[in-house]
């Protein structure tokens, strides 16, 4: 025969148990008499035959036939005398509140941006929750399960912010480059969608923050090139500066060594074509309409259109000055 249980209480030092049942398997003989104890953040629900009978919140409760009105005093062997004991099941809800729980999207979200077009995102966050209708949670979420845990639950809750927030996300945000700003709005969004299905399963949701948003590396790569050139600004005021600075750099390699390399030839040669490419850049500026009706380009703008591809990258410097050897003949 098991022994009486006088005393039920549930301490949980690990923080991250929701529901603990005791006994942990088939219910348990509990003496007339005994003491339960729940705390602030706890409510013990009492189970006979498989169904509700009772819910205690805070304070130490002794446990009677007038304490639990739904549970008859009935005597299950003579020899426990006045004491009899009640057989049944006492499950330690949790009710305090659960943070830092983590989300995020096993697989990227396909979002539709107003610049980039189609574009995969990643989004990560946390949130924080609460068990709001103990019975609720217990008969539709912990079951028969003798000790329930956040992270038990944890993949189930991913799984509905992400389905939300993918709505969210379609409904707020135009394109991914306004996003960083609107975390505070997706966040207080997510949370006012989210929060009806959990309340649906016992839970309320207190907390969600989206925390980072993030696209493939290739994605990012255009971004990046995208801010690089709105910080440059004027393209062709950009260009001639690149230029001006160029033949400047030249010319002062004239009196730099008397090396035979190309490049020295190149800069004596930019230092006496100067005055002409200077007057050449202010035609430009001056009548644009003009410039732009001549027959073809001449072998300098030719030389600073592959100096540019020089400084992106596409050219080499071998193939460079490959190139520049050809134009400086036509000169």
């Amino acid at each position: 025969m098991s022994a009486l249980m006088e005393v039920l209480e549930f301490l949980d030092d690990s923080g991250s148990v929701m529901v603990k049942r005791l006994p942990d398997a088939g219910p348990a003989e509990i003496k007339w008499g005994a003491q339960l104890t729940v705390r602030e953040t706890q409510e013990a629900i009492f189970f006979r035959d498989g169904q509700i009978v009772d819910v205690f919140t805070t304070g130490r409760h002794l446990l009677e036939t007038k304490n639990i009105p739904g549970i008859g005093k009935w005597v299950t062997s003579f020899a426990y005398g006045p004491d009899s004991p009640f057989r049944a099941e006492v499950y330690f809800v949790s009710k305090k509140i659960f943070v830092n729980l983590k989300w995020g999207t096993q697989e990227p979200i396909l979002f539709k941006d107003a610049e980039l077009q189609m574009v995969r995102l990643r989004s990560f966050g946390i949130f924080s929750v609460q068990i709001a209708d103990s019975r609720s949670f217990v008969n539709q979420i912990v079951g028969t399960m003798g000790l329930y845990r956040d992270e038990d639950i944890a993949d189930y809750l991913k799984n509905i912010i992400v389905s939300k927030l993918t709505v969210v996300l379609a409904a707020k945000i135009k394109t991914i480059l306004d996003m960083p700003g609107s975390f505070a709005e997706i966040s207080d969004a997510a949370k006012l969608s989210i929060q009806n299905d959990f309340a649906n399963i016992g839970l309320s949701l207190h907390d969600f923050y989206v925390n980072s948003v993030s696209v493939p590396e290739e994605v990012q790569q255009m971004i990046d090139e995208r801010s690089r050139m709105s910080a440059v600004g004027n393209m062709d005021q950009f260009m001639k500066y690149k230029l001006a600075m160029s033949i400047e750099d030249s010319a002062q390699n004239v009196n730099a060594s008397a090396g035979a390399n190309l490049n020295a030839g190149l800069g004596m040669g930019m230092g006496f074509m100067m005055p002409q490419m200077v007057q050449q850049a202010m035609a430009s500026v001056v009548a644009p309409a003009q410039a732009s009706a001549t027959a073809g380009p001449s072998p300098v703008q030719k030389l600073k259109e592959i100096k540019e591809l020089l400084d992106m990258g596409v050219l080499t410097q071998a193939e460079f000055d490959e190139k520049k050897a050809k134009l400086l003949e036509q000169i």
